[in-house]
């Protein structure tokens, strides 16, 4: 019989194996109730919006964390409560525990309704490596125990389209690149960073989006996870 061709599968997570924006608004929402009880002069000046537009700016001030998302909101919030005078060591005792309530809400995620079966039929047969340039821990989700290893960009020490990130994955699997297929919904941070390695990238576009022009085509575009276990059926090993 054929050996089948992949032998390693990373996914992104956001807006591939779950929806991004539902999760995220509840998650800040969440916070600035926590805010409004520990810090209200904060919460009576910014709402998601504003604290958002804080983290940016402190992101691009200090590139060097800015891949590491959960470590910007922290310290963004520690800053916003230093300049309005609590004293530093309470300010970043704050800012830690501002984060633990973002990320006990960030990993209440719903997955799509293929994403689950799906990744557990693919599990038996191939490694499943995440990747992510978010902070969501698959492991406390409802898709605990069917990823092999998760890849944040805080681990990986840079984001997508960072080859980093998926040489990681290779490492740790000891997967070659021509063994390993991604599957996101990012043309450039997933598509093409994967293709640019000589990682074979199916794009999966559940929100109907359009293909940038100054890209090449992806090899293949899904809309859900059955397709793609549809198309490993009728290709790999061939």
């Amino acid at each position: 019989m054929p050996q089948p061709r992949f032998r390693l599968i990373t996914l992104d997570l956001d807006d591939t194996v779950w929806p991004c924006e539902p999760v995220i608004r509840a998650a800040e929402e969440a916070l600035l109730d926590w805010l409004a009880r520990r810090a209200p002069r904060l919460a009576a000046l910014h709402d998601r919006q504003s604290l958002r537009e804080h983290r940016f700016r402190l992101m691009a001030e200090r590139p060097g964390i800015a891949h590491d998302l959960g470590l910007a909101r922290q310290l963004s919030i520690a800053s916003l409560l230093e300049g309005l005078g609590y004293p530093p060591d309470l300010a970043g005792q704050l800012g830690e525990q501002a984060l633990a309530v973002f990320m006990a809400h960030r990993n209440r995620i719903e997955p799509f309704p293929d994403a689950a079966p799906v990744l557990r039929r693919l599990a038996a047969d191939y490694q499943l490596v995440s990747i992510t340039n978010g902070n969501a821990d698959p492991e406390l989700t409802p898709l605990a125990g069917l990823f092999h290893h998760h890849i944040t960009a805080a681990r990986a020490g840079a984001a997508k389209p960072d080859p980093v990130v998926f040489d990681l994955a290779l490492r740790l699997t000891g997967a070659a690149p021509g063994e390993c297929l991604h599957v996101g919904d990012e043309p450039y941070l997933d598509v093409e960073a994967a293709r640019c390695l000589g990682i074979e990238a199916i794009w999966i576009n559940r929100l109907g989006r359009t293909w940038p022009d100054d890209l090449a085509p992806p090899r293949l575009t899904i809309t859900d996870l059955h397709q793609l276990a549809a198309w490993l059926d009728d290709t790999d090993g061939l």
